[in-house]
C-alpha cells in the first residue's frame, strides 16, 4: 500500500494499542502499529512523520522493562508518550519514576497548564483516563510539565525545544472527553502532518498497488459473503475487472440460506463471475470426531486451502488467492510483541501461504473493519449490506463448541435465525456490532407439556464494538430476551433452554471458540 505519510506506533503492551492506531486514522493520518523491539533501520525505513510511544502494563524501572535497543528520540521527527511512553521519556532523559503512593485507574480531571502546541484548542478540566501504577516524580532535565491532575502534579510533560511530550493519561479511549482534539494537536500542529487518509484516498491507492502486483495473472478471491470478502471482491474487480474470478464455497457450517443469498446477489447486482462449490460433506467429514477449537479452525482453514487449489487449476490464468484478512487478524494470530502468546488462530492468516500454491494478495491487510466499512460505502455498495455483523471463517463450526455434526449445526441455524430476526424487529441490529447464537454441548430437563424433555442448551451473544478488539456486552431489552426465548423454545426442536451471555472482551473474546 502507497503511504505519502505515516505515525509509527510503537507498541509496549497496552491493552489500548489498537485503539491509537484506529483514532489517529480517524483524524485522517495513516498510522500503524510496530513492535518496541523494532530495529534503527526498520523505523527509519518507514520514514514517520511521528512516533507515540503506546502504554505498557510494565515498569520502565523493572529488569525485563520493554525498552527499545536504539535511541527514539534522535529520529528527528516529533514523539509523543502515552503512559509508559511518559515514564519511557522520563527514564531516558534522567528523570525519575517510582510506584505513585496513589494508583489512578479511571477518570481524573486535567488542568492545563500550558495550552501552546499539544492542547490548543482545548478545555481546562476536561476529563481524561487513567491506567497507571507509576508516577513521573522527577522532571527529567530541559523538559517541564504543561498539565497535572489532582493526584499527578506531573500528568503531561514538553522538551524545553524539542518536539517530545508524553501524556499520563490515555488520549485514545472514549473516556478521554477531548483525546481526539490532542491526537489532531499532536498530528497536525507538532508532526505538521497533511491528512487526507480516508477511504476514497485507500481506494485509489489500493486500486494501483493490486494492478502493480498482479499484473496480468488472475485472481481467484473466496466469496463468503461477509462483508469483508464482499468489499474486497468489489475492490479487486474495478481493479483488475475479468482478472478476477470468485469463488463461493457452501462449506457445511454456514447461516441458514447464506449460499443462496450470496449467489443471488452477486449475480443480480454485480457483473462479475462466481463459481459455486459444494464442499458440505468435505469439510464436516473432515472435522468428524474434532471437539478442540483450534483443531477446527485450522482444519477449516486448511480445507478451504485444497479446495482453491483445485478449483484455480480451472483458470489457466490463476495466480493469486485474495482474503480479507483485517488489521487485528493480523495483530491476534502473530505474536505481536515478541513471546506474548497467540490467542487464536484466524483462518486466513498465520503462514497459510507457504502451503498454497498461489500468492496472496490481501488489500485489506492494514485496515480495521469500521474502515472496511467505509471502504465499501465509497464503493456504492448498499448500506444495508455493510452494516451486516462480523461472521467468522470457521462459521457455524465455532458456534457448536465441541464435536460438530450436521444435526446440531441444522439446530443452531434455526435458532441463530430466529435471533436476528427478533433484533431486526426490534430496531436493534445497527446498534450492535455481532449477535449471534451458541448452541452449547450440555443437554438439561425440561418440561413441554406434561412430557419431560432432555435437549440443548442455546446461548445467545450480542456485544458492542468499533474494531472487534475489545467489546462490552449489549444489553439486551428483557421484554425482546423473553421473545427471543419463547421463539426459539418454541420453534427449534432440540432446544428446551436459552441463556444470555453478558461477557465482555477481555476477559473473554466474542465467539466461544
Amino acid at each position: 500500500m502507497t503511504i505519502s505519510e505515516r505515525i509509527v506506533i510503537l507498541d509496549f503492551g497496552s491493552q489500548y494499542t489498537q485503539i491509537i492506531a484506529r483514532k489517529v486514522r480517524e483524524c485522517g493520518v495513516y498510522a500503524e502499529l510496530h513492535p518496541f523491539n523494532i530495529s534503527e533501520d526498520q523505523l527509519k525505513a518507514l520514514n514517520p512523520k511521528g512516533i507515540i510511544l503506546s502504554g505498557s502494563p510494565s515498569s520502565v524501572y523493572a529488569d525485563n522493562a520493554p525498552i527499545p535497543s536504539f535511541d527514539v528520540f534522535a529520529q528527528n521527527v516529533p514523539v509523543l508518550g502515552v503512559c509508559y511512553g511518559l515514564q519511557l521519556i522520563a527514564h531516558t532523559f534522567g528523570g525519575a519514576v517510582d510506584k505513585a503512593a496513589k494508583r489512578e485507574f479511571g477518570r481524573a480531571l486535567l488542568h492545563i497548564d500550558e495550552y501552546d502546541g499539544l492542547f490548543e484548542n482545548m478545555d481546562n478540566d476536561s476529563q481524561v483516563w487513567m491506567s497507571h501504577g507509576d508516577s513521573l516524580t522527577v522532571m527529567p532535565e530541559h523538559f517541564h510539565p504543561i498539565a497535572h491532575t489532582n493526584n499527578a502534579p506531573i500528568c503531561a510533560v514538553r522538551h524545553d525545544n524539542r518536539p517530545i511530550y508524553g501524556v499520563q493519561f490515555h488520549p485514545e479511549v472514549h473516556h478521554s472527553t477531548e483525546g481526539r482534539k490532542l491526537l489532531q494537536n499532536f498530528l497536525y500542529n507538532i508532526c505538521k502532518c497533511e491528512g487526507g487518509w480516508n477511504a476514497e484516498s485507500f481506494i485509489e491507492s489500493a486500486i494501483n498497488d493490486i494492478r502493480s502486483q498482479v499484473g496480468n495473472g488472475g485472481v481467484i478471491c473466496a466469496l463468503s459473503g461477509g462483508v469483508d470478502s464482499t468489499v474486497a471482491a468489489v475492490l479487486l474487480h474495478r481493479a483488475i475487472g475479468d482478472q478476477l474470478h470468485c469463488i463461493h464455497i457452501d462449506n457445511g457450517v454456514m447461516r441458514k440460506g447464506e449460499s443462496q443469498a450470496v449467489l443471488s446477489m452477486f449475480r443480480d447486482s454485480y457483473e462479475m463471475s462466481i463459481d459455486f462449490v459444494d464442499a458440505t460433506d468435505t469439510f464436516l467429514g473432515r472435522l468428524a470426531g474434532i471437539s478442540d477449537p483450534e483443531r477446527k479452525r485450522k482444519i477449516i482453514g486448511n480445507t478451504f486451502i485444497d479446495i482453491f487449489e483445485v478449483e484455480a487449476k480451472k483458470f489457466a490464468d490463476a495466480q493469486w488467492l485474495a482474503q480479507g484478512t483485517l488489521y487485528p487478524d493480523v495483530i491476534e494470530s502473530v505474536s505481536f510483541k515478541g513471546p506474548s502468546a497467540t490467542i487464536k488462530t484466524h483462518h486466513n492468516v498465520g503462514g497459510l501461504p507457504e502451503k498454497m500454491n498461489l500468492k496472496l494478495i490481501e488489500p485489506f491487510r492494514e485496515l480495521f473493519k469500521d474502515e472496511v466499512r467505509a471502504v465499501g460505502r465509497a464503493l456504492g455498495i448498499p448500506e444495508h449490506f455493510i452494516e451486516r455483523h462480523p461472521f467468522p471463517g470457521p462459521g457455524l463450526a465455532i458456534r457448536v463448541p465441541g464435536e460438530v455434526s450436521q444435526e446440531r449445526l441444522d439446530i443452531l441455524r434455526e435458532a441463530d435465525e430466529i435471533y436476528l430476526d427478533e433484533i431486526r424487529k426490534a430496531g436493534l441490529y445497527n446498534e450492535i456490532w455481532q449477535a449471534f447464537t451458541v448452541l452449547l454441548p450440555v443437554q438439561t430437563v425440561g418440561v413441554m407439556g406434561d412430557e419431560r424433555t432432555y435437549e440443548y442448551v442455546c446461548a445467545l451473544r450480542a456485544v458492542t464494538s468499533t474494531d472487534g478488539m475489545t467489546a462490552d456486552w449489549y444489553p439486551m431489552p428483557h421484554e425482546i430476551l423473553s421473545r427471543m426465548s419463547n421463539r426459539i423454545i418454541n420453534e427449534v426442536r432440540g432446544i428446551n433452554r436459552v441463556v444470555y451471555d453478558i461477557s465482555s472482551k477481555p476477559p473473554a473474546t466474542i465467539e466461544w471458540e
